[in-house]
């Protein structure tokens, strides 16, 4: 049975086409996984089947009655709502037939017997509906959900304006769990979150019996769920039975394959031509070269799109840092309250450490303690000589009206035009990319700017938050690449061990360091 069908789908940005006669169809009980590069169109393609976006053309039809629950990785929680409020959510549409119940009971009083009879029966269906959908539970139904994904610790009454970027994901996530929805679209939902509730979330989408599509670039992670891929490129939209693995080995093989006869015709397009030239002038030859010609006419020419530039990322390395990184003497970190038991670390040069733990402990926190950016609640951090640091920083909150041009010329303006548009290029950005604002960028797109400024300023020491969120396969297996071969020390906070093992000489684990309770 076909859940959701779209046909010749075509959409762009100005002169920038995203889609072009793009169909596809989702089947009851597919598990998709929608693949591509950072750019292509799948957050796009996300807003248009739910409506947030219109196509320039096509059509998109959704089965009659369908619910469906969207993880969106650029979702906003209001300022003012508690955690509480927006799990209590899930179940507005249960609150608005108890309002349509009550105002019917308003109305009994003031109708006839026959309308009574008939508010009557419409008030025990509602009724039977409410009781179904356990709707007098939904206080017990969301603190155990919340439990499940660790929201309880925090507290159900924190404003979501406080709360990290993992936090509000695993809040979206708890209130689409809570929905029960038909069809769950979940762009990037592991960004943010840590090991434990990654684990969970493969776990939930491995016994969902329902449909589902969802973006993500962690591929274990989306190998586990998923038995069908979607890849985005070029416009299109193809479809591949199987895993991630199993969808390379079959692409790579059809690009083999398609290569093989594009330089085929290529060559027997330039015999026609040769042939035609030589011989349409001579009366003996000529209706033999316009035979050719007609060929010619008439052939289907193979295209070949043009490669993707791949990013490349090298740092810049400064001047040789003192032997001391840092040394946090009794440190105790946090806010109003403490986050941590008082820690005595030290890091020297050379050292590439990771840290790891559940979202909500601390972990950004002790990142901008070390470096001075939040004053420590108790104790002291004392920081070597001779230190460039290069932060990346987990997420960036406001609105950026720059172009991607300006944005790196006013990080270094001793640069040229030609000089800024090729630090750009080299880190995968399109030229379409490159003179966009940064505010219409896809978030691995503007991860890729922000990158940029950061490879090309002389660093000794770099300070990593979470710098995979959003990355394309090609672009993380390429900062892993980068970050290995980077001569300066490295701090990280990363939820992906697939990333982080390779890169760290050690890692720390804050959980052991924490003041919250598991």
């Amino acid at each position: 049975m076909s859940i959701l069908n779209v046909e010749r789908l075509s959409h762009g940005f100005g002169d920038r086409a995203i889609f072009n006669d793009v169909s596809f169809r989702l089947l009851k009980g597919e598990h998709i996984g929608l693949i591509g590069a950072n750019g292509e169109g799948k957050s796009t393609f996300m807003n248009i089947i739910t409506g947030k976006l219109q196509p320039d053309d096509g059509k998109v039809e959704w089965s009659k009655r369908m619910r469906v629950g969207y993880l969106d990785q650029h979702a906003v929680l209001s300022k003012g709502m508690t955690m509480r409020d927006v799990l209590k959510g899930a179940f507005q549409y249960l609150f608005d037939m108890e309002q349509e119940m009550n105002d019917m009971y308003g109305r009994m009083g003031d109708v006839s017997p026959e309308e009574l009879e008939r508010l009557l029966e419409d008030v025990g269906t509602i009724q039977d509906t409410l009781t179904n959908q356990d709707f007098y539970m939904i206080d017990a139904k969301i603190e155990e959900t919340a439990r499940g994904l660790g929201l309880t610790d925090i507290g159900l009454d924190k404003d979501v304006n406080d709360l990290s970027g993992g936090q509000r994901t695993k809040v979206l996530l708890a209130k689409l769990l809570l929905e029960k929805p038909d069809i769950l679209l979940l762009d990037e939902p592991t960004n943010y979150l840590d090991e434990q509730h990654i684990e969970w979330l493969k776990r939930y989408l491995n016994e969902y019996e329902n449909a589902f599509i969802l973006i993500s670039h962690d591929i274990p992670f989306l190998n586990s769920v998923i038995n069908l891929i979607y890849h985005m490129e070029n416009q299109a939209l193809n479809r591949y039975v199987g895993d991630y693995d199993h969808f390379l080995e079959v692409h790579e093989m059809r690009k083999s394959q398609l290569e093989s006869a594009y330089k085929r015709q290529q060559q027997e397009i330039s015999e026609l031509k040769d042939f035609v030239q030589r011989n349409k002038a001579s009366v003996a030859t000529r209706n033999m070269a316009m035979s050719r010609q007609k060929k010619l006419d008439k052939m289907e020419v193979i295209e070949i799109a043009k490669e993707k530039p791949k990013p490349q990322f090298n740092f810049k390395e400064g001047r040789t840092a003192g032997k001391l990184i840092f040394e946090a003497t009794d440190l105790v970190i946090g806010y109003d309250s403490p986050l941590s038991r008082p820690l005595n670390l030290r890091m020297e040069r050379g050292q590439k450490i990771a840290l790891v733990g559940a979202n909500g402990i601390g972990k950004t926190t002790l990142l901008r303690s070390i470096l001075g950016e939040i004053p420590a609640l108790s104790g002291s951090v004392h920081k070597g000589e001779n230190q460039q640091v290069g932060y990346f920083q987990q997420e960036i909150k406001e609105s950026n009206n720059n172009t991607c041009i300006d944005e790196v010329w006013n990080e270094f303006p001793s640069l040229n035009q030609f000089e800024v548009r090729a630090a750009l290029a080299r880190c995968g950005l399109t030229t379409k990319h490159i003179e966009s604002k940064i505010v219409v960028l896809s978030g691995g797109e503007k991860a890729k700017v922000r990158l940029c400024k950061l490879i090309n300023r002389e660093t000794n020491l770099l300070v990593l938050d979470e710098p995979t969120n959003h990355l394309d396969v090609d672009a993380k297996e390429e900062l892993k690449r980068a970050l290995k071969a980077y001569k300066g020390s490295i701090i990280l906070i990363s939820h992906e061990p697939d990333f982080y093992r390779d890169v760290v000489t050690e890692t720390w684990n804050c959980e052991s360091w924490t003041t919250k309770v598991f």
